[in-house]
């Protein structure tokens, strides 16, 4: 069950989802993403230096979009996450502090990379490339590259500059301006097994 803190503070998950909601009504290549579907949420980065995780992208169906897939012989589903009265058919986590410390434009580049993941048919698969890279295709380098033009495309559309303020601050920065960072945190499904009795 989702959770939210209640004191008060800057909720970060509201104004991330603020933000990707504008990202994905301005820029054609995202506006098959419905955010009221994709849950954001934060988790604690374990270490506070700045290389590692800064986000990610967690699929709640399998490829194509189907709720169950066999391995092994064995049938597994994810159970279903609703928030809102809505099932969701993603989770966005982004790992705080680390995500904020970084510079205002990596920080751009994460939030587009990760709703790029987003499949085109949004049924809650990711984004399959073509070849043997189905990630990131051959180079996360290049792919960040593309999405370092999606940020400037964005940016030259002229969007409100208090949608995107809190990423021109650090973690520290916005403690002192808000006396607190909250938001919404949630264990990533874990798979279960099918027995096709039950809707998955």
């Amino acid at each position: 069950m989702a959770s939210r803190t209640t004191r008060p503070g800057f909720d970060f998950c509201i104004a991330m989802q603020a933000l990707c909601v504008d990202v994905t009504n301005r820029l054609e290549v995202f506006q098959h993403i419905h955010m009221d579907q994709v849950l954001v949420t934060f988790a604690q980065a374990r270490r506070s230096h700045l290389h590692g995780l800064q986000a990610k992208l967690t699929p709640l169906r399998f490829e194509g979009g189907s709720r169950t897939q066999k391995r092994h012989g064995r049938t597994w589903t994810i159970p279903r996450l609703h928030h809102n009265a809505r099932e969701c058919l993603y989770i966005l986590t982004f790992y705080l502090p680390r995500f904020q410390n970084q510079t205002f434009r990596e920080k751009m580049i994460t939030v587009l990379h990760e709703l790029y993941h987003i499949s085109p048919e949004f049924n809650g698969d990711i984004r399959r490339m073509t070849g043997r890279y189905h990630v990131h295709t051959h180079s996360q380098q290049e792919y960040d590259r593309l999405m370092g033009e999606y940020v400037e495309e964005y940016l030259h559309y002229n969007p409100p500059a208090d949608l995107y303020a809190f990423l021109q601050e650090n973690f520290t920065g916005l403690q002192q301006r808000y006396g607190s960072v909250m938001g919404l945190k949630v264990p990533i499904p874990k798979l279960i097994l099918w027995d096709g009795k039950r809707s998955a």
